[in-house]
């Protein structure tokens, strides 16, 4: 019941403030726009069943992803448009009209804008961070964040070699993917994550899992990033070591992780024999496993996950379940968080009022 009452919540507000109040419910206007409704609603959950449900077509996928993205840009400002119709009725205004128009007009420029932020490049996004402990011999030290990539149904090989050549540009010397890697298995998304390869870092490439991962292949994404070069860090951590000056890099699985033996998230194996001296920077995808990474002593968690919301208002949402959306944060011990709004997009292909980013944070030692 829920599979079909959603969408017909979520088509039922933009019928009324598109297509049933300007018209009065009459006339040719009305019956066009009623059948669109009437066929989308029914269209989205098919859609989305043979996309994301066993049959994993990738046609079905962009068709339901792309109608879920309009339909929730359009949804929300539907909502806002019955405020602004309500402004103008204290006035005196019968603004059915008006409102039509404008939220007609702003989910259109909103979801074109959206398409072209989510298909971009992401710009490069430069965050100096203070580290405790750290050697003066590691300051400025250079970690680009990539995250989020999805690749999946669209196929974005170009992006992605694109993507690889801002990294490479950056200079890092330690290159690091926060998980949610690919949406799909290994032979089906493997060539779009082929330039990931290429990507130059002296002091390593470091990867994580993300949820999305066990929602398909997740062993099989790490033994294909270790074999493009990617150190995979299943709760496991490396000490690396510049001019005798040391870091430790520690990576712990997702949360859902738990749902396959041998997977989940297990902090203390992953801190195991770190020296006690040597500050640990974390890749964990969640922002909300910041809770055991500061009770730990880390240093620095570095998460994704959140997309920064991706599709305006979406991101109230997330707050929900997260206790960061996105940037540099401070927790308990001293402990801090980045959590980058993502590389790439999950689902719809639109990003609105959260850019995709490319991370470089700036290491330096803390007063």
């Amino acid at each position: 019941m829920m599979f079909l009452l959603v969408p017909a919540l979520l088509f039922g507000l933009p019928w009324w403030t598109l297509v049933s109040a300007p018209t009065d419910g009459t006339g040719l206007l009305f019956w066009i726009g009623t059948a669109i409704c009437v066929a989308g609603a029914l269209c989205l959950p098919v859609a989305m069943f043979f996309g994301h449900g066993p049959a994993q077509s990738d046609p079905a996928v962009i068709v339901g992803d792309t109608l879920l993205g309009v339909l929730w840009v359009v949804f929300s400002w539907s909502v806002i448009g019955l405020f602004a119709r309500g402004v103008l009725a204290v006035v005196g205004v019968d603004g059915a009209r008006v409102v039509a128009v404008g939220v007609l007009v702003t989910s259109t420029v909103l979801v074109g804008w959206g398409v072209y932020e989510a298909r971009r490049v992401p710009r490069v996004r430069t965050v100096d961070v203070a580290i405790r402990g750290l050697a003066q011999g590691l300051d400025g030290l250079r970690v680009v964040v990539v995250t989020d990539t999805h690749y999946a149904a669209l196929n974005r090989r170009r992006w992605s070699e694109r993507v690889v050549e801002v990294v490479n540009a950056q200079r890092p010397d330690i290159a690091c993917h926060a998980g949610d890697l690919a949406d799909g298995s290994v032979a089906k998304r493997q060539t779009q994550v082929d330039p990931l390869g290429k990507v130059e870092a002296p002091l390593g490439r470091f990867y994580i899992t993300g949820n999305h991962e066990y929602f398909g292949d997740a062993q099989g994404w790490i033994d294909y990033m270790a074999s493009l070069g990617w150190q995979p860090l299943h709760n496991q951590h490396s000490v690396l070591t510049r001019d005798g000056d040391r870091l430790v890099i520690a990576g712990i699985d997702d949360p859902t992780g738990t749902s396959l033996p041998g997977h989940g998230p297990d902090l203390p194996a992953a801190l195991r024999d770190t020296p006690a001296d040597v500050p640990v920077v974390l890749l964990a995808h969640q922002p909300k496993q910041i809770r055991d990474s500061a009770a730990a002593g880390v240093a620095l968690q570095i998460s994704g996950h959140t997309h920064g919301g991706q599709i305006w208002p979406f991101h109230y949402l997330v707050r929900l379940d997260q206790p960061v959306v996105a940037g540099l944060s401070r927790h308990e011990n001293n402990t801090q968080l980045y959590t980058s709004r993502g590389t790439g997009f999950w689902g719809p292909q639109l990003r609105v009022f959260a850019p995709g980013e490319i991370t470089v944070l700036v290491l330096h030692p803390q007063a």
